[in-house]
């Protein structure tokens, strides 16, 4: 865990999704500038933004909770983007798109989540031995 977020797949996958639900969101009515539009955009800034806090708290288990908060914060960023298709709001070629992104960072964290939430259990079982 001593390397930067940076250098981390999710968090540059995650940064990839912010740049792409910006640009879907450019084409949101403006009457949605206060609510879908910067609901969607939080979502979407608040997954790496949870993967470079827990990655910097040098902790396993502290990064296995903000990794599972970064996935949530997805599930939230990709049902948005549902909520606009259905509304008209975006093509469903531009929705999937970014819909497709979003599934592919989804992989990405599940994979870190299991690979680190195996070495937190290991860790804990070994203190109780």
């Amino acid at each position: 865990m001593g390397e930067s977020y940076q250098n981390l797949v999710a968090w540059q996958k995650a940064m990839d999704l912010v740049v792409a639900v910006y640009a879907l969101t450019e084409c949101f009515p403006r009457s949605e500038q206060y609510g879908l539009t910067a609901q969607l955009q939080r979502a979407a800034v608040s997954v790496p933004s949870n993967i470079a806090e827990g990655q910097a708290r040098h902790s396993q288990p502290e990064f296995y909770r903000f990794l599972s908060h970064a996935r949530g914060s997805l599930a939230e960023a990709e049902t948005q983007i549902h909520i606009a298709l259905r509304l008209r709001y975006v093509t469903r070629p531009a929705a999937q798109a970014v819909l497709d992104q979003a599934a592919e960072l989804g992989r990405v964290l599940n994979g870190l989540l299991a690979a680190i939430g195996g070495r937190v259990a290991a860790a804990r079982a070994a203190t109780e031995n």
